[in-house]
């Protein structure tokens, strides 16, 4: 298979998504990556070129460019051409880690909507206390949603996680303000309504509070609750960390007691980083295209092609697409 990378987008680029390409290339075989980007700078990095090549152009997608006029204006931007080559059978995945709206744009515009999916939705893998995490959607794809994208959505996140991350009938739950039946927004009581009939795992309301503590397996929301569950994750984890950095090194005490203590610290980042999950998955479009994180490192890269590799080898788009004209005849 075939996965096409926009090097230039994110923080760290090139560099990050050339190391993240070299130790995909190395630990799977049957992968071939295409690195699209300026040659001349992958290239000071590119030193093992086994599996991968690249496709050079110098323009690309600023995270301060407007989405929509980015995207038409700038066709020869890294991030369009890595779409257009999914689009032409060229490659069988896409990943980036730059604007996202530019992103969800281009996507709808070269590789497509599956049928039956009325908005697609962006959905990253969050930790949980046991190390299995959950998947959210969505995250901001959508930031008004109708109940139906919601039932959509867990359609969708349920299929992801079965063939992907192999759980055994996922548990599906609809994010809310209140575990009992009947809270919420009028929205959130016709998508319960929806759900509960629907042929999924689905137990039901659940609170921002115990994600984290594993209480399903799929979170679904509207866009803009995903959005601000999802910064309220990654602000109260960098602020926990920056805090417990402070505390450790403010007393000799205190440092000799962080050095003991060293590899567990380092256990509880691994677990609470995003970079060991991928990226956010933009589900409901025509082929496995990855938002990784605008910061994303080498690793955050390899675990993206990962998670690509991993969809297109259980052809989760086209499970999508059947479980999409399911419920369009139902």
């Amino acid at each position: 298979m075939k996965i096409v990378i926009d090097a230039m987008g994110g923080d760290h680029s090139p560099k990050a998504h050339v190391a993240g390409a070299m130790a995909a290339a190395r630990s799977f075989d049957d992968v071939e990556i295409v690195l699209v980007g300026n040659e001349e700078e992958i290239a000071k990095h590119l030193t093992k070129r086994k599996n991968i090549t690249v496709l050079h152009t110098e323009d690309k997608i600023e995270p301060e460019d407007v989405p929509t006029k980015a995207v038409r204006r700038k066709k020869n931007a890294s991030m369009v051409l890595s779409l257009r080559e999914v689009r032409e059978g060229r490659a069988d995945a896409c990943i980036s880690s730059g604007n996202t709206g530019a992103l969800m744009t281009a996507g709808l515009l070269h590789v497509g909507r599956i049928e039956g999916i009325e908005r697609p939705a962006l959905a990253p893998m969050l930790p949980t206390l046991d190390g299995e995490g959950f998947l959210l959607l969505d995250v901001g794809a959508n930031v008004d949603s109708k109940p139906a994208h919601i039932l959509q959505n867990a359609y969708m996140g349920s299929a992801y996680m079965e063939m992907v991350k192999k759980v055994h009938r996922p548990r599906v739950g609809l994010v809310n303000i209140g575990t009992e039946d009947g809270k919420g927004n009028e929205l959130s009581k016709e998508a319960f309504a929806m759900l509960q009939q629907a042929p999924l795992h689905f137990v039901g309301n659940v609170e921002a509070r115990d994600l984290l503590n594993g209480v399903c397996d799929v979170a679904v929301c509207d866009g803009f609750s995903g959005n601000l569950i999802l910064k309220s994750i990654e602000g109260t984890a960098g602020t926990l960390f920056t805090l417990l950095k402070k505390e450790l090194t403010s007393s000799l005490t205190n440092k000799l007691a962080a050095g003991v203590l060293r590899s567990s610290f380092k256990n509880i980042k691994d677990k609470m980083s995003y970079s060991h999950y991928g990226g956010a998955g933009l589900f409901g479009l025509k082929a496995p295209v990855i938002k990784a994180h605008g910061s994303s490192d080498h690793t955050a890269i390899f675990h993206a092609i990962r998670q690509a590799r991993q969809m297109v080898n259980e052809q989760v788009t086209t499970i999508m697409e059947k479980e999409a004209e399911k419920q369009e005849e139902s």
